[in-house]
């Protein structure tokens, strides 16, 4: 790269993840994903499953929550770095993607009935244990899908940091 000018490279994921960062994001989501549950809001929803989407297209670079932990938080916090393998992480996301998405489907084609009440209540559970405990259940099953080779051998080496 010429002149130290560094390339952006709009979809792509980060490798590594900062933890703290993931765990305050998870934070964000589940207090969001609870007030949908209690306010049947498909704005909130949209958001929330707008969030997922950017994050699992981009990382934090398109996501409210991601940017507003990543470029405010974080720093306000001294910069804490806890680095971890990304490619968990954006399974992840994409989990969180698939829960949200289909609690909007739901809850478009529905109400908020309880198929979307028992997927937000999922979503919030998820990202309690990401926040509150460090309990990544995406990565969980990550690691399985690892271990029975459904994931690729190049995106196990992405995961050594």
């Amino acid at each position: 790269m010429a002149f130290g000018v560094k390339k952006l490279v709009l979809f792509d994921f980060p490798n590594p993840v900062n933890e703290i960062a993931a765990r305050l994001v998870a934070g964000m989501v589940a207090i969001l994903a609870a007030l949908v549950m209690f306010s049947d809001s498909y704005f909130l929803l949209a958001f929330l499953t707008y969030g997922f989407l950017a994050r699992v297209l981009t990382g934090p670079k398109l996501s409210p929550m991601g940017l507003l932990i990543t470029k405010v938080v974080v720093p306000i916090l001294g910069n804490p770095n806890r680095p971890v393998p990304g490619p968990p992480k954006r399974f992840a996301q994409t989990i969180g993607l698939v829960i949200s998405g289909t609690a909007l489907g739901c809850s478009i084609f529905l109400g908020f009935d309880g198929i979307t009440t028992v997927l937000l209540g999922v979503l919030t559970g998820f990202a309690v244990l990401e926040s509150v405990f460090g309990i990544c259940a995406g990565c969980f099953i990550f690691g399985y899908l690892m271990k029975w080779g459904i994931i690729p051998e190049e995106i196990c080496q992405k995961c050594q940091l």
